[in-house]
């Protein structure tokens, strides 16, 4: 049985309400090969690159609207990282076109908006599409 906490936590967001509050991290095997990749595919802007070892990137953080990514050094994880688009459809082409594996095309979702997914150059699996998160949750939508 897990020991839970006796009081409540306020549930707020602990940054400034027009960033995200969860940052994936995620790490590859050669991170300069995989800023510039998820720069020139996804169109991630970079906002922070610390040089590693030789041409290596020791840590970089990427920006994409409001949200941020980490890269860093290591092996590649199952995890994957959604990001809200405005156009699904003009940015798979640009991912395809750039190399990245679709996995699953662009298609309207019976939950709400239209979603496509890939894989980038170390497998991780990105998802991207229109529906945001972040909206009120309207009744009757699947939860």
């Amino acid at each position: 049985m897990l020991n839970r906490p006796t009081t409540t936590l306020p549930m707020t967001r602990p940054t400034i309400d027009d960033h995200s509050a969860v940052l994936p991290a995620l790490q590859y095997k050669d991170t300069r090969a995989a800023v510039d990749w998820l720069c020139d595919t996804f169109g991630f802007e970079r906002r922070l690159v610390i040089p590693g070892e030789g041409d290596g990137v020791r840590h970089a953080r990427l920006t994409f609207g409001t949200g941020m990514v980490m890269v860093s050094p290591g092996e590649a994880t199952g995890a994957g990282v959604y990001v809200t688009v405005p156009d699904v459809d003009a940015h798979c082409v640009r991912a395809r076109a750039a190399g990245a594996e679709i996995v699953v095309e662009p298609a309207d979702q019976p939950f709400g908006g239209r979603f496509y997914s890939c894989r980038d150059l170390e497998g991780h699996t990105w998802a991207f599409g229109t529906l945001d998160p972040w909206l009120p949750v309207e009744a009757g939508e699947a939860r």
